[in-house]
């Protein structure tokens, strides 16, 4: 009979499509992962992998095999995990994967309230780019993964916590008499930078702009916010930065100015992302709940510091 640390070693090789680098990962040395895999293929009765001194493949059966293994996986993961229904909430540890463009301007916000309230709750972060975490929550490699919608995510539940639009950072400089409102078709695009393509955040204010790709007319692009505010500093350009960014990123930056884009919005909604048969559902209502919580609080504090949301340098 198959084991599950047959299907462990499986899913790795399928993974890395190297032997050595698979059973790195798995804490095994290459011969023992081979000796498993070589056992497995003849109780299957057939080839999963086609190996040689050069290369690693799926075969046309290793492939169905693989996704049937990936599925078994989940399932022994869940059960696993139904004895942390039982238990306090977020008692047991989550490995929760975030973007880039959330990460660093909501987890400083949050995660000092979720270690108030579940000290003893460990999280596990992963950075990454949207597509990319989409395949780790499906896969179950990630528990879950906070997201900015819209973005596709077919097969999956999205647990929204909040919303928010976009402002246009530009030097003082620009813009004369500092407007609080900016539309898309006021936008000097020959001089609006954005994030490279594969950034969701890109797309994202494209599409709240009401703009194609190509109308794009800045060259530049960057894979940081921060890179993007040092280029306006510079008077490169302009750039757009979503509302839970501005305060970290406009930070000792007086020479620039925040203003509202005035498309209808929300322009992005911020999302936990799971698999419908997750179990630990209660875990994340508690999350979402905390998470919107501490922006509300934090967005309440500002408005009571009186900080003016366009001149926050």
């Amino acid at each position: 009979m198959i084991s599950i640390k047959q299907i462990n070693y499986a899913l790795a090789v399928a993974k890395y499509l190297h032997f050595k680098k698979a059973a790195e990962a798995s804490n095994v040395s290459q011969s023992a992962m081979s000796t498993a895999i070589h056992e497995m293929e003849k109780q299957l009765g057939f080839q999963v992998f086609e190996r040689n001194n050069k290369q690693v493949l799926l075969t046309y059966q290793g492939e169905l095999f693989i996704t049937k293994a990936q599925a078994v996986k989940l399932a022994l993961d869940e059960l696993h995990q139904i004895s942390e229904l039982t238990t306090t909430a977020l008692s047991a540890p989550m490995k929760l994967g975030v973007i880039p463009t959330i990460g660093p301007y909501l987890l400083p916000k949050v995660l000092p309230q979720v270690r108030a309230n579940y000290p003893l709750f460990k999280l596990h972060l992963v950075e990454d780019q949207s597509h990319v975490l989409v395949d780790m929550v499906r896969h179950g490699d990630l528990d879950a993964a906070i997201l900015a919608l819209p973005f596709p995510i077919e097969g999956l539940m999205a647990f929204d916590f909040w919303a928010e639009d976009f402002y246009l950072i530009s030097h003082r400089d620009e813009y004369p008499g500092y407007p609080k409102e900016i539309a898309s078709n006021e936008l000097e695009l020959d001089r609006l930078m954005l994030l490279k393509d594969g950034h969701c955040l890109k797309e994202q204010a494209l599409a709240a702009c009401q703009m194609q790709q190509e109308e794009q007319g800045q060259e530049f692009s960057a894979t940081s916010l921060n890179t993007l505010i040092q280029m306006v500093a510079g008077k490169v350009g302009s750039t757009l930065v979503p509302e839970m960014a501005l305060e970290q990123l406009l930070k000792g930056h007086s020479e620039l100015r925040a203003i509202h884009l005035n498309e209808p919005g929300p322009h992005r909604r911020i999302a936990i992302i799971i698999r419908p048969n997750y179990v630990r559902v209660t875990d994340i209502e508690v999350l979402k709940k905390m998470f919107a919580d501490s922006l509300q609080q934090h967005s309440a504090s500002r408005k009571a510091k009186a900080i003016n949301p366009l001149q926050l340098a």
